[in-house]
């Protein structure tokens, strides 16, 4: 399918932002080789069309961002691959998430310029934590200064190194069954290994999101060289049938599950 225009919408809501089940976050990767470049984006059985008014009102009456997070946003659209930034929208509902719960302890794999992290340590709590797990420093530098310049830097505790052994450090801390919240946008062909140990890691009540469920709809019919595509596929048959949770697969960016741990 053609690639999204970034403008086709205000500048100010254009980054970060898709129309429901269209590919916009490609994945971050957390532990393994970067795909070459993000796959085009498709729509996935949306019933938004990217350049419809209802679209447009949506944002217009939803988006409440603060103005570090937009500055962060718009920074990341000047980046070659600021398709991978989650939607604004998605994030927004991620931070309303954790403060729901009243989170505390946050766990965000595949951080890219730090816009979610951003978004959710700004409603986390004086003494919260975001353990924010990436491998590329590069573009967390995008993020930092703005992080520090919305007074949470001292909130998030960057791990750079593989998410896996991020994970499993955590849990032989004896950090099991402490954390309330989990984001996993991520290299796609480690979902199911990121999901399993989060769910360890996270209390019973807390909620694990998985973004990009939808795969611009290639999870509609997987290819079998496709690992990613494949992953994926995978993961969500095995979550509609997951007795550890409760779950809700939301057509919004490119299709997020979220798994609420009984």
């Amino acid at each position: 399918g053609p690639e999204m225009p970034l403008f086709s919408v205000p500048k100010e809501v254009a980054v970060g932002t898709a129309m429901l089940g269209v590919a916009f976050a490609t994945g971050m990767l957390a532990g393994k080789r970067r795909h070459p470049r993000p796959p085009a984006m498709h729509t996935a059985g949306s019933i938004i069309g990217k350049s419809s008014p209802l679209w447009q009102y949506i944002l217009d009456h939803s988006l409440r961002e603060h103005p570090i997070l937009k500055k962060l946003r718009l920074l990341t659209a000047d980046h070659p691959w600021s398709k991978m930034m989650v939607t604004c929208d998605q994030a927004q509902l991620m931070a309303n998430l954790v403060k729901l719960i009243k989170a505390k302890k946050v766990i965000e794999i595949g951080v890219f310029t730090g816009y979610n992290t951003l978004n959710m340590a700004l409603v986390l709590p004086d003494n919260g934590r975001v353990i924010a797990c990436d491998i590329n420093e590069d573009y967390v530098k995008i993020g930092k200064p703005l992080w520090k310049e919305a007074g949470v830097e001292h909130k998030i505790d960057l791990r750079i190194k593989p998410a896996i052994q991020t994970l499993d450090e955590l849990l032989a801390s004896g950090e099991a069954e402490t954390f309330d919240f989990a984001f996993i946008d991520a290299d796609k062909e480690s979902c199911n290994e990121y999901y399993e140990k989060c769910l360890r890691l996270i209390k019973k009540g807390g909620i694990i999101a998985i973004d990009n469920v939808l795969w611009s709809g290639r999870v509609l019919k997987p290819r079998k060289d496709d690992l990613a595509t494949q992953s994926i596929h995978h993961l969500n048959e095995k979550l509609l049938r997951d007795a550890r949770v409760n779950i809700s697969m939301l057509p919004m960016g490119d299709g997020v599950t979220l798994a609420f741990k009984l």
